[in-house]
């Protein structure tokens, strides 16, 4: 299902950030006749970038954006996801395929730079107008009651009726709406290495898709297909801030790191390109109580940053543009101002996301245990599991389908997860 587009109002709004949360938020309230303005600090789009895994919550809130179909062409669906010891051993192999029965629709990894590129088509498609300004970095914003007007490092200035920070985990929008010092970056205790390359192995076969993750000493490598022929692959590493690992000098570090691995993981790292694997710290935030300060927002990680171990950072990103544009589509046939939309909008995302943002940090010290009585239980009580129960326990997460909410007038959090 699409949502129907609406006829045009006299709304615009400014986007500032042109990634995977910015275009859904541009193509959302393109649905509901709004104008929009994309705003990027980057000199132009990035071609580099890691997979991303869309699951089947990320997948129905993409079928609502209409790009549903071409990701499944493009992507690779997750048919087969194990969790390994070092040595190969089996932990347990998750119950894809049931998940996909269960929840309609498998999910899905593709390369976030091939979403981005069907994610600018689809936006150009729907409205010619919509254009990227590369090369604009935010310095300031001057919100007023009947407008907001952003104010740029080259002098210009972009007046409108809302604008929307989709400018991430260091998102200078989020100044505007929320003390930094307040609410810091934290570090969630490791470091990672991500790379994409060409690769084959018959035990994972493309077809299939998915992949596995093994898991050691506070290290944790996971090996994916990613669709058009490519995989990806990360390591997650404990280490202290700032340890990250050199350009130049990465791929010799992940082959250290994960030295005597069960095939096929340095065979993979082996066949990476240097200038192809990229090195982060992984931060998070606190959850905000509030994202809207009078006609500014925030969406994706600009709101609720969240560490990696959900996979569902770029999910939620997609998810509230969907609800924000619902809600901003509402002002025009509901007579309510845009600052009550923004509050609503907050309101109905707010309870999900800081859950989902507290449950990756539960799940990151659960996955990166260092101890090896406690990895031992760990392991012990996963291969207990019914593959049944292990589908039942994300219902709340995964099985989560945003076009219901929308049906119940995008009630806030306190209605059930559906």
């Amino acid at each position: 299902m699409e949502i129907a587009s609406q006829m045009p109002t006299n709304k615009e709004a400014l986007i500032i950030g042109a990634g995977i949360g910015g275009l859904c938020a541009a193509i959302a309230l393109r649905q509901q006749g709004w104008t929009v303005k994309i705003f990027d600090k980057s000199t132009a789009q990035a071609g580099l970038g890691a997979g991303i895994v869309l699951a089947a919550n990320a997948m129905k809130a993409l079928d609502l954006l209409g790009v549903g179909a071409e990701i499944r062409d493009k992507g690779a669906a997750v048919g087969k996801a194990e969790i390994r010891l070092p040595d190969g051993r089996l932990v347990t192999a998750l119950p894809a395929d049931e998940q996909a029965s269960r929840y309609g629709t498998h999910s899905y990894l593709i390369h976030r730079a091939v979403l981005q590129h069907i994610l600018r088509n689809h936006l150009a498609s729907m409205s010619p107008e919509a254009v990227i300004y590369w090369g604009m970095k935010l310095t300031g914003i001057h919100n007023r009651s009947d407008s907001v007007t952003a104010s740029f490092e080259n002098g210009e200035e972009q007046e409108a009726d809302v604008l929307i920070g989709c400018d991430g985990i260091h998102s200078v929008v989020r100044q505007h709406v929320a003390s930094v010092d307040d609410n810091p970056l934290r570090y969630g205790g490791f470091t990672a290495l991500r790379g994409i390359t060409t690769f084959k192995d018959s035990r994972y076969p493309a077809g299939v898709g998915g992949g596995f993750e093994a898991w050691g000493r506070g290290l944790r490598f996971g090996f994916s297909q990613l669709g058009e022929g490519r995989v990806f692959w990360f390591g997650a590493i404990n280490a202290p801030k700032g340890m990250l690992a050199p350009a130049g000098r990465r791929k010799e570090a992940a082959l250290r790191y994960f030295r005597g691995w069960c095939d096929p993981i340095e065979a993979v790292i082996a066949a990476t390109d240097e200038e192809a694997i990229l090195s982060h710290d992984l931060f998070d935030r606190e959850p905000l109580q509030s994202w809207s300060s009078g006609r500014v927002t925030l969406l994706g990680d600009a709101a609720h940053p969240m560490l990696p171990n959900l996979g569902q950072g770029g999910g939620q990103a997609i998810e509230d543009a969907v609800m924000l544009g619902y809600q901003l589509g509402q002002v025009a046939r509901s007579g309510e101002g845009i600052p009550a939309a923004l509050q609503a909008y907050e309101g109905s995302r707010i309870p999900r996301t800081s859950r989902i943002v507290r449950q990756s940090r539960r799940m990151a010290r659960l996955v990166q245990l260092e101890n090896p009585i406690a990895r031992g239980l760990r392991n012990r009580l996963l291969r207990s599991i019914p593959a049944s129960f292990q589908a039942s326990r994300l219902d709340w997460l995964v099985g989560y389908n945003i076009s219901r909410q929308l049906d119940n007038g995008g009630l806030n959090g306190k209605m059930r997860d559906f």
